[in-house]
């Protein structure tokens, strides 16, 4: 009794020296805090995209990696969430900014299985990546349309695109995934532009989904009319870099949205963007890998009116009746709704 006593104190003294000398104990989220739960993490990697998904069997799939320089953050990002393990490394398609960070993911993490289109490209990047491969002894699943990933009753993991190997554009290649758990369904959209949506619309299969990875960062030969009908999403991911030279997301994908009233979310102004499904409902983690960031963006909202407004918007409460969300989801999920001058559906002004 006397021994686990003074074990106890000990402890305590170790704690309180810790919280005294300022030292940080990591609160980070681990996979063992989300068995049985499907994690779908949309990692900001600025202009590119990288998607991290945890399913609840404990298999984990990474879908792309995000330009070359985005590697290191992609790699710090999967580790400490103790990820040891990649079941399904997906490389939508060769273009930079979505498997330049793959390098760097194949070096650093035990890869089950990789899948690629039937497209090659002329880069330097891309001969990085098949080189990697081969030094890991890797092999490469060419996917196509209604290639079954996984499937275990109430979640299944399968390829919804590319349907040809006849298109001209690169993005038209990019492979499509979609998740399904249970009541609750993800489609994760690469670049795939209008032939690639045509043709999924006419494969047969079910395109319905809770939330949907929009196609090129939100370019506007992306996300038709004709295909966000058929998937007919609550919300919307766009991975997009603030202030890219491309003008993504383009207006005319913004408009297309908000006509259908899909809710929009951007890594430009969220960050890292993660839903969590119990497989009947979606929740948001407002920060599971915490950054220090000093330009993170806060809003302020008023208390009486339930309206939440940017820090630099001129029709702000008085401070009294001030509230701070760390972020749009942040207020959102506090039912709270944007003010129509400072903050536009899909844009901040």
């Amino acid at each position: 009794m006397k021994k686990n006593k003074l074990i106890y104190v000990l402890l305590t003294l170790l704690i309180l020296s810790l919280i005294l000398s300022g030292c940080d104990i990591d609160t980070t989220k681990s996979i063992e805090d989300y068995r049985d739960k499907l994690v779908i993490h949309f990692i900001d990697v600025g202009q590119g995209d990288s998607t991290l998904i945890q399913f609840p069997n404990g298999e984990i799939s990474l879908i792309d990696g995000g330009t070359r320089k985005s590697g290191d953050k992609v790699v710090k990002y999967i580790k400490k969430l103790g990820i040891e393990k990649i079941d399904y490394l997906i490389a939508t398609h060769p273009h930079e900014d979505h498997i330049g960070g793959l390098p760097e993911i194949i070096k650093n993490f035990k890869i089950e299985k990789v899948y690629m289109p039937n497209r090659t490209a002329n880069t330097r990047i891309f001969e990085e990546l098949l080189l990697e491969i081969e030094n890991q002894n890797l092999k490469i699943n060419l996917a196509k349309a209604k290639d079954i990933l996984l499937d275990e009753g109430q979640l299944k993991y399968y390829v919804l695109a590319p349907n040809s190997d006849d298109y001209e554009e690169t993005n038209d290649f990019s492979i499509v995934t979609k998740i399904e758990y249970m009541d609750n369904s993800f489609v994760i959209a690469g670049d795939a532009e209008e032939s690639s949506e045509l043709d999924m619309i006419n494969n047969g299969m079910n395109l319905k989904a809770d939330v949907l990875r929009i196609a090129h960062h939100g370019g506007r030969t992306s996300s038709s009319e004709k295909f966000l009908e058929k998937v007919n999403p609550k919300y919307s991911i766009i991975s997009v870099g603030r202030d890219n030279t491309y003008g993504h997301p383009h207006k005319e994908t913004l408009e297309r949205l908000k006509k259908l009233d899909i809710d929009i979310l951007r890594t430009d102004q969220l960050g890292d963007i993660v839903i969590v499904s119990d497989g009947r409902q979606l929740t948001f983690e407002d920060k599971i890998i915490e950054e220090n960031d000093s330009t993170k963006v806060e809003y302020i909202g008023n208390k009486n009116t339930k309206v939440y407004h940017t820090k630099e918007c001129n029709s702000l409460p008085k401070e009294e009746n001030q509230i701070i969300f760390k972020s749009i989801l942040d207020a959102e999920n506090s039912g709270y709704r944007p003010h129509e001058k400072c903050i536009k559906q899909g844009e901040i002004k």
